[in-house]
This record gives C-alpha cells, sequence and structure tokens, in this order.
C-alpha cells in the first residue's frame, strides 16, 4: 500500500539511533530481566501518567489479569467489559475463574458508559473494565459515581490511549487500576510485547509486582499462584526512548484528525467527534459507513489501507459463548458492520488526508 494503515516502521526510523543506543547500554549491563532499565520506565511513566506506581509486565493481556488479581478480583466473580474491544479484554478475565458480563458502548466514542455499565451489573460484579478503544478516553469519572457504595473496582484498560487526556487527567490514571500494552502498533511501543499497571493504591502495586514474578517478593518464598510476567529491560529502554517522544508524536495524529475534516471526508463517512475536556490520542482514526467494505475496496485501490475492526464482536466469539449477555448490545452490533478505520499516525500528514479524501469522493 502506498499509505499504510500504520506507520510504526517511519516512527522507528525517527528514534532509530536513540532505541540501537538504549539498547548498547542494557548489552553492556548484562542485565536483561527486570533490573534499573525496567524501574527507571517505571518511574518515569509514572511521573508522566501523575500516578504513584508502575510495575511493568510482559504484556497488555497479562496487566489486565495481573491487575484483576490484584485488586481481589477472583473465582465466582463477575466482572463487567464492553463487546466491542479487543478479544484480550475479556480473555483475561476467566483466567483468574471470574466471568465477564458484556456491556454495550456508547455511539459515539465506542467506550462504555455509566449506563450502558450499569444494566450489565449483577450482585456478583466486582470490577469494570473501561476500555479506552481507539485513543478516546472512557468517562470513568461519572462511572465511579454512579458505581458509589458498591464494592465494584475500575480497571481502565488504555492499551490503545496512552498520551490521551479527559478532564486534564491520562489515560490509565483514572481507574484503580490502568493497564497497557506497548505492542509495536500502539501509540507508546517498544520492540516486541509489553505491558504496565498504573496505580495509585500501593497495596494494589505490591500485589501486582509479586504476582509478576511467580507470586514471589525474593525468589525464594512463594506467597500466591502467580505468573511469570516481567517486562524485559531492552524493552523497557526501547519504552524510555518513545514515551520522551509520546507527546509530540500524538500531536502529529490530532493534527491529521483535523485535516481529515478539512479535507471534507464527514460528506463521506461520520467523522469521530471529541468530547468536551477530551485530549484524543486518536490510536486509531474510526469512522462509520452504510458501507465500509465497499469504501475499503475504493481505497485499496487508490493504494490506501483501511480496514474495519471486530466485525465480530468479543461475545459472539465461540471462546465466549460460556457467557452469553444478559442484555442486548444493539450499538455494539452497529459498530461491528458500519466501522472502517483510516490510515493513521505521527508520519502521514497533510498529504494523506488530501489522498483518502479524494479516494472516497472517487465512486460518488
Amino acid at each position: 500500500m502506498g499509505i499504510p494503515l500504520f506507520d510504526t516502521p517511519e516512527q522507528l526510523r525517527e528514534v532509530r539511533a536513540d532505541v540501537e543506543r538504549a539498547i548498547a547500554r542494557v548489552l553492556d549491563s548484562g542485565q536483561f530481566i527486570l533490573g534499573p532499565e525496567v524501574e527507571a520506565f517505571e518511574r518515569e511513566f509514572a511521573e508522566y501518567l501523575g500516578v504513584e506506581h508502575v510495575v511493568g509486565v510482559a504484556n497488555g493481556t497479562d496487566a489486565i489479569t495481573i491487575a484483576l488479581k490484584a485488586l481481589g478480583v477472583g473465582p465466582g466473580d463477575d466482572v463487567v467489559v464492553p463487546s466491542f474491544t479487543f478479544y484480550a479484554s475479556a480473555e483475561a478475565i476467566p483466567h483468574i475463574g471470574a466471568r465477564p458480563g458484556f456491556c454495550d458502548v456508547d455511539p459515539e466514542t465506542f467506550c462504555v458508559t455509566a449506563d450502558t455499565v450499569e444494566q450489565a451489573l449483577t450482585p456478583a460484579t466486582r470490577a469494570v473494565i473501561a476500555v479506552d478503544l481507539f485513543g478516546r478516553v472512557a468517562p470513568i469519572d461519572s462511572l465511579r459515581e454512579r458505581l458509589a457504595g458498591r464494592a465494584v473496582a475500575i480497571v481502565e484498560d488504555a492499551a490503545q490511549a496512552a498520551g490521551a487526556r479527559r478532564g486534564g487527567h491520562r489515560a490509565g490514571s483514572l481507574g484503580d487500576a490502568g493497564t497497557f500494552s506497548f505492542f509495536p502498533s500502539k501509540n507508546l511501543f517498544c520492540l516486541g510485547d509489553g505491558g504496565a499497571i498504573a496505580t495509585n493504591d500501593p497495596a494494589v502495586a505490591e500485589q501486582a509486582r509479586i504476582l509478576r514474578f511467580h507470586g514471589s517478593r525474593d525468589k525464594s518464598s512463594f506467597e500466591a499462584v502467580g505468573w511469570n510476567s516481567r517486562l524485559d529491560a531492552l524493552q523497557a529502554a526501547a519504552l524510555r526512548v518513545t514515551l520522551s517522544h509520546l507527546d509530540g508524536w500524538n500531536e502529529r495524529r490530532r493534527e491529521l484528525a483535523a485535516a481529515y475534516a478539512e479535507a471534507g471526508i464527514g460528506d463521506v463517512v461520520s467523522l469521530p467527534q471529541t468530547v468536551e475536556g477530551e485530549e484524543p490520542a486518536h490510536h486509531l482514526f474510526v469512522t462509520r459507513a452504510e458501507d465500509p467494505d465497499e469504501l475499503a475496496a475504493r481505497l485499496a485501490g487508490a493504494g490506501i489501507a483501511a480496514r474495519s475492526y471486530y466485525r465480530v464482536p468479543v461475545h459472539r466469539q465461540p471462546a465466549m459463548a460460556e457467557w452469553p449477555p444478559a442484555v442486548e448490545l444493539p450499538v455494539t452490533e452497529q459498530a461491528a458492520v458500519t466501522n472502517l478505520a483510516l490510515p493513521m499516525g505521527p508520519t502521514l500528514g497533510h498529504e494523506t488526508a488530501t489522498a483518502v479524501a479524494n479516494a472516497l469522493r472517487s465512486g460518488r
């Protein structure tokens, strides 16, 4: 494709020299599992997010599972999760013996709301996973108000929203725990798999550190059945570099989003609308259309990548058949068949918006 959906290789070229120096630093140190490089990234990312603790783990899925476990969720508990999300958001729940309870999303932001979550609550609900989908931040303040008086924790799945803000607060800092994936396509990325848990609760952070290391504090005494889920030093070193560029990259993403609107593609597709107090990270630029497949084919003919996401929502995946939703999910069903992601990334400029607009109009 002449214009890719993601541009991670181009981003990496911008910082390659710094990443190579960081890797050399780790190689010279001989410390590859946890250690000072991971500790430095955890401190720097915690400061960036405005939280007290960050715990690096092996990937974003483990981050959700370990966060839930550290918050006391376990067998017999229900966890509310949107169905219009990546499978991992729900996949993490059965690993601790809990049950996913699927909820609907807002038609404008594709994020959960206090209303959609409340409809899916049960007497056994002990946590809600609020996904910051496509770089938008879920309305966690209003969700917390609705949950007041209930013993229900909030896990903010911020895997797609590193650097975004809502109400002046960074994505991942709004829940009882926030979770991140640093998969190479993410806004904040490393060179493979990596993840993190952010929290202001020292007890949750301590449990997360124990659980990521086989349930042990010292490799001699094992007080819990945990995971082998540690962030590698090489990945932490790369993350320290990409973190320093994150805000600039996200600003360029927002500039491309504005350029799309200025190019007039809103005449062909429905554009994402920013809500008051929100500063999205635009991990993906997801539009809506009556026939997204036809538009994707039109774009492909012009050498432009585009694709629809989550065509089969999580609650319809074969592995989730055991936990059918107890409520109707009309927005999820509609979003699954009408969404279309257009190229988005910090190395794609105004010329991308112009090319996309021209291609979208070409069949009209």
